[in-house]
């Protein structure tokens, strides 16, 4: 994942011109935030190639913090980015019982960002069709990605931004590791099941603690998440509320991990899909990618175990 430092993505925004210490400590903080998000959403852009010159971006916004941080940021670098690209908001008013439709239409024309609410009533449609006491959210999620295709037609928008962040995209590959036995994540680029249309994940990068921080700083009007009913007993919450303890315990371990996605060895994974283990023989030839299974791997000497597992040095 590397990147070319002098892209435009990645320039500082105007510095402010006050004198050093001279704005309070809450106001550098928040500017010291900002270039950070600045940075790593220009980075993902830049290193998945995410937007291009010309591109309609339309930004999904739930009313949640992730979304009103990615369409803010994108706003800021819409404005210095090296291509020419514009935005459009859309909202999917499912319907839920008290979800206050009049919040993100009263937010997106205070700041001047053409949207679109789309009105489609998928509340009822899961109540009516999933069993009570069941998950609702994989019906959902289906219903709402086929809508948001159909509306991204529609406004002739050629990527579709989610707001899925660092954590999203971590604790996707633990779910399915931990249940679904495969090795799988949220990638930050993808193609529709039907080609024809570009999906694209610029927080990919931030960490859900500074979404979170650039929300409240902003004062964005947050929209509740649990309006569908609380689904407390979800695996995701579980595995979200790990993650949070050990970024806490071992700052850099969600990091470690993101990374990790990147740069996957396909010869010391089992996936014969991805590798010929059947047909691989000794060729006589020295191959400097070869085995190195019995290389004695060197770990930071500071990284802790994981909770409950015991480490064993064999000899």
């Amino acid at each position: 994942m590397s990147t070319a430092t002098e892209s435009p993505w990645l320039a500082e925004a105007t510095a402010p011109t006050e004198a050093a210490g001279a704005k309070p400590k809450i106001e550098r903080e928040a500017h010291k935030l900002e270039k950070r998000l600045c940075r790593e959403v220009g980075r993902a852009i830049l290193d998945f190639n995410m937007i291009e010159d010309g591109d309609r971006v339309m930004v999904c916004m739930s009313g949640g913090k992730d979304s009103y941080t990615l369409l803010d940021i994108l706003r800021r670098l819409q404005k210095r980015a090296p291509v020419n690209f514009s935005i459009v908001a859309v909202n999917l008013d499912q319907k839920q019982p008290g979800f206050p439709e009049h919040v993100l239409p009263d937010y997106f024309k205070s700041i001047g960002v053409q949207f679109h609410i789309e009105n489609q009533d998928t509340y009822s449609v899961v109540k009516r069709v999933v069993p009570e006491g069941k998950t609702t959210c994989s019906l959902c999620s289906r219903l709402r990605r086929a809508i948001l295709y159909k509306v991204a037609d529609e406004l002739g928008a050629t990527k579709i931004a989610l707001g899925h962040h660092r954590d999203d995209i971590v604790a996707t590959l633990m779910l399915n590791m931990f249940y679904g036995g495969r090795m799988k994540g949220m990638p930050p680029k993808l193609v529709s099941d039907d080609g024809r249309h570009v999906v694209i994940r610029p927080l990919c990068y931030v960490p859900e603690k500074d979404t979170a921080r650039w929300a409240q700083y902003q004062q964005f009007p947050i929209i509740p998440c649990n309006l569908c009913g609380s689904q407390d007993g979800l695996q995701r919450v579980a595995v979200n509320e790990m993650l949070r303890e050990w970024d806490r315990k071992f700052p850099g371990r969600i990091e470690s991990m993101l990374r990790a996605m990147g740069h996957v060895v396909t010869t010391h994974m089992m996936d014969p899909r991805l590798f010929d283990f059947r047909n691989a023989r000794a060729t006589g030839v020295a191959d400097p990618e070869g085995d190195t299974a019995f290389d004695h791997e060197e770990f930071p000497a500071a990284m802790p175990s994981l909770p409950g597992l015991q480490v064993v040095q064999i000899g």
